[in-house]
């Protein structure tokens, strides 16, 4: 593999404080062309695996080769795709959860869960049905219906250029930090954990379940808490809910609050995946807890207190205008956003697990879509065509051309003269 596949993940390796030694370790491998799109999504997916990879064999003290097949990544990438429950294919999107044109553009809704269609058909005065939706939407702008809707609780984001993300408020906060932010809070002792880690899982949908999944594939005690009256869907929970136990607790219930509190003090690591300050109230901190928080858009700034999930991040920051033709939005080959923030989060926690074991204190790790999606926008190395042409003078003027893709140590650098004038030659061999 090339430097630009290597550079993705010693950028991410870097950001989560490893040894950047260890990066030797990773091999690259598997079939090629895979999740095609006009951003580099494979780069993105390979570079977050690899970066668990690596954090993973390093808290486990394993010695050998970290390897990356870009088939098992890509097909991980969409592993809803992919699920089957006694033979029948999951429920990928509600049929109120898509792209409908507004008066000046175009807005994307998402209707999954009960809550959020109600709160969307209430906002818009419409009844249960794909004609009456798209007539409400029709009628109002773009940006009209994203206020309404998320003023009522739902979710609906108006398309945006890149461009447009880049001067709004919120799009300048994320593009001024990191892909993840990492933060050592006190000065608490080491767990002296002797058994597995112990993960306390208060996540939805894919970004934080991915993550979780992961860490029970590694040997983490993993348990899952939802609310009651509000259940994971059914085919969400078959893809990524594997490895774990799975509970339910009502936390304004007072039993059921000393229940997770109880849970909370036995736990190394708590996730959690809901909207920024819905679970403030609840008082999570725990000396030498490792915690991570994800969210769509961030913990900061005008955006900061929103839900969201991938395929609004794609509308809102400008990919699905990168990524559509015609002028129509398009999307990425997989929800890789919500994918690879998951597995940097696994890498994160992972990291945040070797250091505390070795050096004590709590720790803090911040992750979101959006900045995920900045990443994938602005910080991967990208095919350059510019990197492989060279100018030359001669009989016909300034040329700029490809160099040639032959090479090897010691061949000859470019050609030894530019064309000349067609037929211009004297018909004859060069003589020494």
């Amino acid at each position: 593999m090339d430097s630009t596949v290597r550079s993705g993940t010693e950028a991410l390796w870097a950001v989560l404080g490893g040894n950047p030694a260890l990066v030797d370790r990773v091999e690259y491998g598997g079939p090629a062309g895979l999740l095609p799109a006009r951003l580099p999504v494979m780069d993105l997916a390979r570079a977050t695996v690899a970066a668990c990879g690596l954090a993973a064999a390093e808290h486990a003290g394993a010695a050998g080769p970290v390897r990356v097949d870009d088939g098992a990544v890509a097909t991980a990438f969409v592993s809803e795709r992919h699920l089957r429950v006694d033979g029948r294919a999951p429920v990928s999107f509600a049929p109120l959860s898509r792209f409908w044109r507004a008066a000046d553009g175009w807005v994307r809704t998402h209707a999954n869960y009960p809550h959020h269609k109600a709160a969307l058909l209430a906002a818009l005065g419409a009844a249960d049905s794909v004609e009456a939706v798209a007539e409400a939407i029709g009628g109002r702008t773009a940006a009209g219906v994203e206020a309404a809707v998320y003023a009522s609780g739902g979710l609906a984001v108006a398309l945006r250029t890149p461009e447009a993300w880049a001067a709004h408020p919120q799009g300048r906060e994320v593009a001024a930090r990191p892909v993840l932010s990492r933060e050592r809070l006190d000065e608490a002792p080491p767990r002296g954990r002797t058994g597995p880690p112990r993960v306390l899982d208060l996540t939805r949908v894919i970004a934080g379940p991915v993550a979780t999944r992961t860490l029970a594939l590694l040997g983490a005690d993993v348990l899952r808490i939802d609310p009651p009256a509000s259940p994971e869907l059914p085919d969400q929970h078959a893809d990524t809910d594997v490895g774990k136990r799975t509970a339910a607790l009502d936390l304004d219930r007072p039993s059921d609050r000393r229940t997770f509190e109880e849970l909370l003090d036995g736990a190394d690591v708590l996730v959690t995946g809901y909207r920024p300050g819905a679970l403030e109230r609840y008082g999570l901190e725990r000396p030498g807890l490792v915690t991570a928080r994800l969210s769509a858009w961030g913990d900061y700034g005008p955006w900061g207190g929103r839900r969201g999930f991938d395929s609004l991040v794609q509308v809102a920051t400008g990919i699905a205008v990168t990524e559509g033709s015609a002028g129509e939005p398009g999307a990425l080959p997989a929800q890789a956003l919500d994918h690879g923030t998951g597995y940097l989060l696994a890498a994160a926690v992972l990291r945040s697990l070797t250091e505390q074991e070795r050096d004590g204190g709590s720790r803090l790790v911040r992750l979101a879509l959006a900045q995920t999606g900045h990443w994938l926008a602005h910080g991967l190395p990208r095919y350059d065509p510019g990197r492989y042409v060279t100018e030359s003078e001669g009989p016909l003027g300034r040329l700029r051309h490809a160099v040639s893709p032959v090479a090897y140590e010691g061949g000859p650098a470019g050609w030894s003269r530019p064309p000349g004038l067609p037929g211009g030659d004297a018909p004859a061999w060069v003589t020494a």
